[in-house]
C-alpha cells in the first residue's frame, strides 16, 4: 500500500524518476516510505552510519526478519529478507526488487567513490519504480544519461540564514561543530566541556554502535552540543539548530582544498529539523564567508555538476596485464570522466609486483580473487603500501593451496590477527585504532568463502567490534563530557531551584553534584567547573555557603588561642585552613592581621573574627619573645640602659656592639647589671639576648622583620639554617635582615651564629694573651687558628680563615720559637692593672664561659667533633686591608690595646738571624690597628665609616700623619726603637687609651692592654 507521504501520481510508464532540492526537503524519508509501499525494495546510502539509521527504522516498521542490512564490514541478512538497506557500494545489484532508491546521487563527481554512484545511475533499476535522490545540481547530467527519467524538485521546509561568526564558547544550545581531522574534533571537543560542560563527537571512522551511542547522548539533552566531521552532512537526522563550522578546508585525499559552497550548503543543510528554521556560520579560526557565497548557500544556488566519474565495471579477469587494461578504459559517453585511481587499483597494482603474490595470480579465478583481495577497504588509513602488503598476505593464505582452486584463510593465522585487537585498555587513539583493524577483519570474515566458518568469525568480529565500540564511547564520555556540569546547566536552564550544602570537610554540593569546598572563610569554586557559566553555580551555592561562612566567622571569633596556628610564612591556621596573614603594624613587635575570606562575610562578623586573631598574635608575640617583650616594658630600666634596651627592642633582640660602641662603653655598671637581670650579654661582637637564639623565637623574630618589611606583600623568605647549627654557608640573594633576625653575624664566606662567635672570642684571648706574655720571640700579640677553635663556629681551612679576617684579623707566616708546655694562664687581668676608667666588671666578663649564653648546647655543640686540619697559608702582604672592612674587630676597640705590638719588619728582621733549633713555622693572626677617627673613636669616624688611609701611614708602625718619611736603621742603632731597630722615634698610628676615654673592658683582648701598662 502508497503511504500517504509519497509524491504525486505519475504516469503508469514512467518507472525511473529524480527527486532533487536541497537539505531538509523530505527526500530520504519519501524514499522509504515509497520502498515500505513495495513488496520488495532496496535502498542504497552513502554512509554505513546513514545505512544503519535508516535499518533502525524500518526494522521497527516490518521487523527484523523482513529486511536486510549489508556494510562494507556488517552483514545482516536474514533468510528471506523484503528489504534490503545498503551503502552504495555495498548494493547487492544482482537482486531483483520492486523499488530500488540511490541517495545523495550528485556523489557521481566525487572524485574518489563518483565512479560507484555513476554506475548505479546507469544500471541499478527496481522492477516497478527507481528513485534517485539529491541535490539538484546534477539535474543536467541525469537528464542526458537516463533516457525517460521524471524530475521533481522540493523546497525546503525551514529557512536556513547566515550567523556569522562567533566564539565556540558563545555558539548557541543545540549546536553542531564541525572539523575535517580527528586531532581538530577531540581539542574542540576539549574546549566545549571546559566551558559548556561537554559534547558528543560523531565521526566516520567510529562504528555504528558508537556513533549512535554518542548521538543518543546529544538527542537526549545531555549534552547541548556536538563535534563532527563531514559525515552528518550525509542525511543524519538530529536535533540541530546551528551549524558552525570551524574549518572551511578538507584533506581530498591528495591535497588541501577549500570547501565548494554546494559543499558548505549541504553540511549547514543540518541545520533546522523540519519546520523549524536553521542558522549556520563560523568559529574558531575559519575566516568569514562572503556575501556571495553566503547568498549562493541561503538561495540555494550552485553551479551544476559538469563531470561525472566513471571506471568500467566490466572487468577482463584473463590475466593481469587485461585487468589493468579494462579498468583503464575510457569513457562510453560524454559527460563523463575517467576516475583516477582509487585506494582498490592503487592497492592492485602494488600487489601485482609483489614476489608472493606474481605465481599465484594466474588464471581467470586467481586474478579475479586478486581483483576482491584488492577490494577491502584500508579502515586503518595507513600508508597504502602498508596496506598491500597485508592484503597481499590475506591473498597469499587464500592462494596456498591451489592456485586454480583457491582455498581458505586458516584459521589459527585469523585468530591471532583477531586477539590483537581484542582488548579495551588505552586511550581513545589506541582504541580508535583496535576499532579501525578489527573492521579489516569484520569485512574478510563476511566474505563466505574466504573462511570455512565465516558465521562463526563475523560473531567473533562483531562481539570484539561491540566491545570495543562501548569502550571507546565511555572514553569520549570521559574525556568529552562534564556531566555534572551538564546536568547542573540544564536544571538551572529550566529555572529549578536547586538544593545545596556544605559537608563536615567542608565540601560544597549542589543537587549532589561537587561545585566546590570552603577553605577557611574562603569558597573555592571547583577547578573543573571553570568557565562554566561560574555566575549560575555561585548562585546555586551562594546561599548555603554564607551561612556556613558566617557561621565560621563566629566561631573563630569564640575560639580559644590553641585553636590557631601561626606558620613561618605568616599565616594563620584554624581547622587546617588559612583564615588570616600577618601585615605590617605600627612597628615590628606590632603586626596587624588582615582577614582571608570573600565577600559573603558582613562587617560586623569580619571584624570581630579579625580583632580575635590579632589578639592571638599579640599573646603569642608575648610567649614566644617573652624576654623581648620583659625589657620594652620594663620601667626600672632608665637613662643611657633605656637607650640601649631601646636599640635591642626596635633590632627585637640583638644589635652589633661596634654600631653601639660609644653607647656601651659609657655605660655605667649598675646600668649593665640591670640590663644583664633583663637577660641582655655584652659580647664582644654583638649585644643580644641569648634566649631568643632559639629556633622559635628565632624564627617568629624572622618573620616580624619580614612582615614590616614586606608591608601588604606576600612573605616569601629562604629556608633558615638548620636548627643546631653553630654556623652555615651564606646565600645570596636573602634579605639584608635575614641572618641577623635568627641570631646570626655574617662573617666572611659564613654566617655564625652569635653566642658562638663570643664562645670563639673567649677562647682566643686566652691564646692571644699566652704569646703576648712569652714576648716577641714567639711571635708577639696573636694566636694560632687551632682545631678547638675551628670547632666551635664549624668551619675549618678557607671558611675558617675568612671569617678570622672579617673579624679584623691578618695572617702572617713567620717562624717563631716553639712555644713551652702549656701552662694555665690567667684569663682575666688584675684590677690593679686595669687601665684608668675601666668599669669594674672587667675581670668577669674577661673571663671565658665555659658554656653558650644561650642557656644551653645544641645538639651540633654537643656532637661536634675538632675541625679539619688547619691548611698551609703564604704569607700575607702586611699592607693588605682585612677581608671585610666594616666587621673588623678592631671596631670594638680592639685594635688600640696592641699598641706594643711588634712590626712585621722587625719580626723578619729578628728571625733572619735565628738559629734554626728550636724554631717552627707558624701562621699568626693578628688583630688589625685603626686610626682613630675625628671624635677619637677606635678606627671609626664621626659618621660611622672607616677613616681609611693611604700609603704607610696606615701600617702598624708607620709614620703617622703628617710625619716625614721613616728611615731605616741597623738593629740595635741610637734610635733603634725595639729590636727591630727603627732610627728615631717609634710613630705608632694606635695610642694607649686616654684616661677620659677608658677601654671597654667587654672588649676580649683588654687584657693586652693590661700586660702593656704592667710593662
Amino acid at each position: 500500500m502508497m503511504s500517504s507521504t509519497a509524491s504525486p501520481r505519475m504516469d503508469a510508464d514512467a518507472r525511473v524518476w529524480a527527486l532533487l532540492g536541497p537539505t531538509n526537503t523530505g527526500k530520504t524519508h519519501l524514499a522509504i516510505e515509497r520502498m515500505l509501499g513495495h513488496e520488495t525494495g532496496m535502498i542504497g546510502l552513502p554512509l554505513r552510519l546513514l545505512a544503519r539509521e535508516v535499518y533502525d527504522r524500518v526494522k521497527d516498521r516490518v521487523g527484523t526478519v523482513n529486511v536486510a542490512l549489508i556494510t562494507g564490514e556488517e552483514k545482516i541478512i536474514p533468510d528471506n529478507p523484503r528489504y534490503w538497506v545498503t551503502t552504495v557500494e555495498s548494493m547487492p545489484v544482482g537482486v531483483p526488487v520492486d523499488f530500488l532508491a540511490v541517495d545523495e546521487i550528485q556523489l557521481c563527481a566525487d572524485p574518489e567513490r563518483g565512479h560507484v554512484f555513476t554506475q548505479r545511475l546507469m544500471h541499478a533499476r527496481g522492477e516497478l519504480e527507481t528513485m534517485f535522490l539529491g541535490a539538484d545540481t546534477i539535474r543536467g547530467r541525469i537528464k542526458d544519461l537516463v533516457k525517460g527519467c521524471r524530475f521533481e524538485q522540493r523546497p525546503r521546509f525551514s529557512e536556513l540564514t547566515y550567523a556569522g561568526s562567533k566564539k565556540i564558547s558563545r555558539l548557541p544550545r543545540r549546536s553542531a561543530v564541525v572539523a575535517f581531522s580527528s586531532d581538530q574534533v577531540y581539542a574542540i571537543a576539549e574546549l566545549i566541556r571546559r566551558n559548556r560542560g561537554g559534547a558528543a563527537v560523531v565521526m566516520g571512522a567510529l562504528s555504528p554502535r558508537t556513533r549512535n551511542a554518542q548521538v543518543a547522548l546529544y538527542q537526549s539533552g545531555d549534552v547541548d552540543f556536538i563535534v563532527a566531521t563531514d559525515a552528518i552532512g550525509m542525511g543524519l537526522n538530529m536535533d540541530v539548530d546551528h551549524v558552525a563550522f570551524a574549518s572551511l578546508e578538507k584533506f581530498d585525499g591528495r591535497h588541501h582544498r577549500a570547501l565548494t559552497s554546494a559543499e558548505i550548503a549541504q553540511i549547514a543543510g543540518r541545520a533546522g529539523r523540519y519546520m523549524n528554521d536553521g542558522t549556520f556560520g563560523v568559529t574558531g579560526q575559519a575566516l568569514p564567508l562572503d556575501e556571495e557565497q553566503i547568498e549562493d548557500i541561503e538561495e540555494h544556488r550552485f553551479d551544476p555538476v559538469r563531470m561525472l566519474m566513471w571506471r568500467n565495471n566490466r572487468l577482463d579477469f584473463s590475466s593481469l596485464s587485461h585487468l589493468f587494461d579494462s579498468l583503464d578504459l575510457p569513457p562510453p559517453a560524454k559527460g563523463l570522466m575517467r576516475a583516477r585511481h582509487a585506494a582498490d587499483a592503487a592497492a592492485l597494482a602494488l600487489m601485482a609486483r609483489d614476489p608472493r603474490v606474481q605465481p599465484l595470480a594466474t588464471g581467470r579465478d586467481a586474478v579475479e580473487r586478486l581483483w576482491e583481495v584488492a577490494q577491502v577497504p584500508d579502515f586503518r588509513k595507513v600508508m597504502i603500501d602498508e596496506h598491500a602488503s597485508l592484503l597481499a598476505n590475506i591473498y597469499d593464505h587464500l592462494m596456498r593451496n591451489d592456485g586454480a582452486s583457491p582455498g581458505r584463510i586458516p584459521e589459527d593465522w585469523f585468530s591471532g590477527q583477531t586477539k590483537r585487537t581484542d582488548r579495551i585498555d588505552g586511550d581513545i587513539d589506541t582504541l580508535a585504532s583496535r576499532l579501525a583493524h578489527i573492521r579489516t577483519w569484520t569485512y574478510v570474515a563476511n566474505r563466505a568463502d574466504w573462511l570455512e566458518d565465516p558465521v562463526y568469525w563475523q560473531g567473533v568480529t562483531r562481539a570484539i567490534e561491540d566491545r570495543l565500540s562501548d569502550a571507546l564511547h565511555e572514553r569520549l564520555t570521559q574525556q568529552f563530557i562534564d556531566r555534572r556540569t551538564s546536568v547542573l546547566l540544564k536544571r538551572l536552564q529550566q529555572r529549578e531551584d536547586l538544593m545545596a550544602s556544605v559537608s563536615a570537610e567542608g565540601e560544597v554540593m549542589v543537587e549532589g553534584e561537587f561545585v566546590g569546598r570552603l577553605a577557611g572563610l574562603v569558597f573555592v569554586p571547583d577547578p573543573r567547573a571553570e568557565g562554566v557559566d561560574g555566575k549560575a553555580l555561585r548562585a546555586a551555592a551562594d546561599k548555603v555557603v554564607t551561612g556556613e561562612i558566617e557561621a565560621r566567622a563566629r566561631r573563630i571569633a569564640a575560639a580559644e588561642d590553641t585553636a590557631f596556628e601561626l606558620t613561618e610564612h605568616g599565616r594563620i591556621m584554624w581547622e587546617s585552613a588559612a583564615i588570616g596573614r600577618l601585615v605590617a603594624g605600627g612597628d615590628r613587635l606590632s603586626p596587624k592581621v588582615e582577614l582571608t575570606c570573600g565577600e559573603e562575610l558582613q562587617a560586623a562578623d569580619r571584624l570581630a573574627a579579625t580583632q580575635r586573631l590579632e589578639k592571638f598574635v599579640e599573646a603569642h608575640i608575648s610567649n614566644v619573645l617573652e624576654p623581648l617583650i620583659k625589657l620594652r616594658d620594663a620601667d626600672d630600666v632608665t637613662g643611657l640602659a633605656r637607650g640601649v634596651a631601646f636599640r635591642l627592642v626596635e633590632a627585637l633582640g640583638a644589635i652589633r656592639r661596634d654600631e653601639a660602641a660609644e653607647d656601651i662603653t659609657a655605660l655605667a655598671q649598675p646600668d649593665r647589671a640591670m640590663l644583664r637581670k633583663y637577660g641582655v650579654r655584652f659580647g664582644a661582637f654583638s649585644i643580644f639576648l641569648p634566649a631568643l637564639l632559639k629556633p622559635a623565637p628565632a624564627h617568629l623574630i624572622l618573620l616580624l622583620h619580614a612582615v614590616f618589611g614586606a608591608g601588604n606583600a606576600t612573605i616569601d623568605l629562604p629556608t633558615p639554617p638548620a636548627p643546631g647549627l653553630t654556623s652555615a654557608p651564606t646565600e645570596d640573594n636573602v634579605p639584608d635582615f635575614f641572618y641577623p633576625a635568627l641570631g646570626f653575624r655574617v662573617c666572611g664566606p659564613r654566617a655564625v651564629r652569635l653566642d658562638m662567635l663570643e664562645r670563639l672570642a673567649d677562647a682566643i684571648r686566652p691564646k692571644i694573651a699566652a704569646r703576648a706574655e712569652l714576648g716577641h720571640g714567639y711571635g708577639g700579640a696573636g694566636f694560632v687558628a687551632d682545631a678547638d677553635l675551628m670547632s666551635l663556629v664549624g668551619c675549618s681551612g678557607e671558611a675558617f680563615d675568612g671569617l678570622l679576617a672579617s673579624l679584623g684579623f691578618k695572617p702572617q707566616t713567620i717562624r717563631v720559637k716553639k712555644m713551652p708546655e702549656a701552662k694555665p694562664v690567667e684569663d682575666a687581668a688584675p684590677a690593679a692593672g686595669a687601665p684608668a676608667g675601666a668599669a669594674p666588671d672587667a675581670t668577669e666578663e674577661a673571663t671565658p664561659q665555659p658554656t653558650s649564653d644561650a642557656g644551653e648546647a645544641t645538639p651540633q655543640e654537643a656532637t661536634e667533633g675538632p675541625a679539619a686540619e688547619q691548611t698551609a697559608t703564604t704569607e700575607t702582604d702586611p699592607t693588605a686591608k682585612p677581608t671585610t672592612a666594616e666587621n673588623a674587630v678592631s671596631e670594638t676597640g680592639i685594635a688600640a690595646t696592641v699598641a706594643a705590638e711588634e712590626t712585621s719588619e722587625t719580626v723578619a728582621a729578628e728571625d733572619a738571624n735565628a738559629e734554626d733549633d728550636g724554631m717552627e713555622e707558624i701562621v699568626l693572626w693578628r688583630p688589625v690597628r685603626k686610626n682613630r677617627g675625628p671624635q677619637g673613636a677606635r678606627g671609626q669616624s664621626a659618621d660611622g665609616q672607616r677613616n681609611a688611609r693611604s700609603g704607610a701611614a696606615g701600617k702598624p708602625g708607620g709614620p703617622a700623619r703628617g710625619k716625614g718619611p721613616r728611615k731605616g736603621g741597623k738593629k740595635g742603632g741610637p734610635n733603634a726603637g725595639g729590636k727591630g731597630g727603627h732610627k728615631g722615634p717609634r710613630q705608632m698610628s694606635a695610642r694607649p687609651p686616654r684616661s677620659d676615654k677608658p677601654v671597654d673592658p667587654d672588649s676580649p683582648f683588654a687584657v693586652l692592654s693590661q700586660l702593656k701598662n704592667k710593662s
